[in-house]
């Protein structure tokens, strides 16, 4: 287990915290990817990560980042897709330049770490491949085109790499996040939503653990987390 190394690309302070130190538990040597490292200094102090600057939107970036994490600490055993960016409004309003920069983070960019961490797990014949995905990826909202967009198109990827990698011993999992995360600026008390209106980013992180040790026998390919008391 100590060889183990999981990657996460997109990381940040909220779900990409907990699986950092869910996966730092277990042994797994982490590698944090993100545009700005400077705000990943105190989660890489507590998980024993190493950071990366990486833009999931530049193939160049992507690449580099995968050869400097396999050569820094192995091939990933486990790779994590947590980038988004969003462009709200009415559509008719909506920047085209704005929108295309969303749909390449949230989308293209799924594809580009995607296919990093395939070429490396391939060879190795084994790995687990996440993207994390949300509600927008299964119902378009209104003055959300955009997001909609990027996570449709994630949502895809994300079956079509399963059908093709899991016959190659390579576990790729969409987990559709339906519903709001809890972060250090929404506390489990005084919410509109109440206590369990939020969903709690270290039972996410579980889940995904649980998929990760999931038996060939029985893989998903892809399941829906969401508060009990939300509606869908």
């Amino acid at each position: 287990m100590a060889d183990k190394v999981a990657v996460i690309v997109g990381a940040g302070s909220g779900l990409s915290a907990s699986l950092a130190r869910r996966f730092a538990e277990e042994g797994f040597r982490i590698a944090l990817a993100a545009r700005n490292t400077a705000k990943l200094t105190d989660l890489a102090a507590k998980s024993g990560a190493r950071t990366y600057e990486c833009d999931a939107s530049v193939a160049a970036d992507v690449d580099k980042l995968f050869a400097q994490v396999a050569n820094d600490l192995g091939t990933p055993e486990v790779a994590i897709f947590n980038a988004s960016r969003r462009a709200r409004g009415p559509i008719q309003d909506l920047d085209p330049e704005e929108v295309k920069a969303a749909i390449l983070t949230t989308a293209y960019g799924g594809f580009l770490v995607g296919r990093a961490a395939a070429r490396l797990m391939v060879p190795a014949g084994r790995g687990t491949i996440f993207f994390t995905g949300a509600s927008a990826g299964v119902k378009g909202f209104p003055q959300s085109a955009p997001f909609a967009i990027g996570k449709f198109g994630l949502r895809g990827l994300a079956q079509s790499m399963a059908r093709e990698l899991h016959p190659q011993n390579i576990h790729v999992v969409h987990v559709v996040v339906d519903g709001g995360i809890l972060n250090p600026e929404r506390s489990r008390q005084g919410n509109e939503r109440g206590s369990d209106g939020f969903l709690d980013p270290t039972a996410i992180a579980e889940t995904y653990y649980h998929l990760y040790e999931q038996h060939r026998s029985a893989w998903s390919w892809e399941i829906e987390v969401r508060p009990w008391i939300e509606k869908f």
